[in-house]
């Protein structure tokens, strides 16, 4: 496995990535806060549903008020930063403390979610989506 990227002030630093988005995550021992991009978690991403796909390892560990987050989120939708947060957060708790992998492994927080958007093709007006065909 990598070597654990920490810097001298006890930081865990992780990149988490799904579809076009790519979290750079920074944790730190604290209280429990979440700053994504300057903002606030709720603040950023808008929707409860995507503050708890965030927040899921941090609640499946337990560690939620443990540890300060800082995130920075660029490309793709809400939804894919809010799946690269999720990610990034489950590798840096994985640097953080090793005896949480199984419980993040076994949950799917450490693999990465490989599905991509398909490209399109020549001939078609998006990816699959022909014009109707007409015999006359």
């Amino acid at each position: 496995m990598a070597e654990k990227k920490t810097n001298k002030a006890g930081c865990f630093i992780a990149t988490g990535r799904r579809k076009k988005s790519i979290a750079r995550v920074r944790m730190t021992a604290g209280n429990g806060q979440i700053v994504v991009n300057g903002r606030e978690l709720a603040d950023y991403l808008q929707r409860d549903t995507l503050v708890l796909i965030a927040k899921q390892p941090l609640v499946l560990t337990q560690t939620a008020d443990k540890y300060d987050v800082t995130v920075n989120v660029e490309g793709g939708g809400l939804s894919g930063q809010a799946g690269a947060i999720c990610h990034g957060i489950a590798r840096a708790l994985d640097k953080a403390n090793e005896q949480l992998h199984a419980e993040l492994k076994g949950a799917g927080f450490l693999t990465r979610d490989s599905r991509m958007k398909e490209r399109k093709k020549y001939g078609l007006k998006k990816a699959r989506k022909a014009s109707q065909f007409s015999k006359r």
